[in-house]
């Protein structure tokens, strides 16, 4: 299939390239032309415009930071819907708000092409190795479509319903329970380091008590203080723990710890930590104990 890719960050570098090893033509644009001309000498094309990168593209991929992003690519001045085309289908996996994505089918509607949400789980490593976990939603025949695409970035797709927002929503509630695992890491981490005690054997052992690969990684980060570099920036955590919030707003459902966790967040950004993993929230339990983080 021909392919447009827009969004060659940590996240989206790895996608592209799947999709080129799975043997589809690939057309890639980022801002920062040298991030497109680096897969450009592995076989992608790269283009000067988001409406470059849709030109007879079958679908066309976005994966940026978040809504304001997306609506520059797709309705700015060289954005990519007018050259989509009737037959194109445009697959955001993106992070982004619930009203946004549903701005995005309604405006992909009137245009006449397709358009689904296919946020993913997982990261940078994961997305090189195409061991994300991919939420999608939107119109069954869309999706149908698409799942073969979908295959060649993730381990396993789900289905989250006929809508694309619903997407959105089940990544917007995923990220608040990763973000919780890391402030409740912190918690523990600190009160064990203030009573003198390891709080790396402790990590082994909820290691094997839960069995998941996301409490082992986001732990050893934790317990090691590996922040640096950043695979998914603290910026975009409270981005994200903002936009579930306002989704919980729209269907009057509290959830009263991720109002803690924004504070904790807009805390670790008030002490610089914007550019650092998200897991690094785990540093205001730090100083909140008297501990040199």
């Amino acid at each position: 299939m021909n392919i447009g890719f827009i969004g060659l960050g940590s996240m989206g570098n790895g996608l592209a390239r799947n999709l080129m090893r799975a043997g589809h033509n690939v057309v890639v644009y980022n801002r920062t032309r040298e991030k497109a001309q680096a897969l450009e000498r592995d076989g992608a094309r790269a283009v000067a415009t988001p409406a470059e990168a849709a030109q007879n593209a079958d679908a066309v991929f976005t994966m940026l930071a978040d809504d304001n992003a997306v609506a520059d690519v797709t309705f700015g001045a060289k954005g990519f819907l007018p050259a989509l085309g009737k037959t194109g289908i445009h697959i955001s996996c993106s992070t982004i708000s619930i009203a946004f994505a549903r701005k995005l089918a309604a405006e992909h509607s009137k245009a006449g092409s397709g358009y689904i949400s296919a946020p993913v789980f997982g990261r940078p490593e994961a997305a090189a190795a195409a061991k994300l976990l991919v939420v999608t939603a939107g119109p069954s025949p869309l999706v149908e479509r698409a799942k073969p695409l979908l295959s060649a970035i993730g381990r396993e797709t789900y289905v989250a319903g006929p809508e694309p927002w619903q997407a959105n929503l089940f990544k917007l509630c995923g990220n608040f329970m990763i973000a919780s695992m890391c402030e409740t890491f912190g918690e523990a981490f600190a009160t064990l380091r203030k009573a003198g005690t390891d709080h790396t054997k402790f990590l082994e052992v909820m290691i094997e008590l839960f069995g998941s690969p996301v409490y082992k990684n986001y732990g050893s980060t934790i317990a090691d203080g590996r922040f640096e570099p950043a695979g998914f920036a603290l910026k975009l955590g409270l981005k994200d723990i903002r936009l579930g919030l306002e989704a919980a707003g729209e269907f009057n459902s509290p959830m009263p710890f991720a109002s803690l966790l924004r504070d904790h967040f807009w805390s670790a950004m008030a002490h610089g930590q914007e550019e650092l993993d998200w897991s690094s929230v785990s540093l205001v339990a730090a100083r909140a104990a008297g501990l040199n983080p």
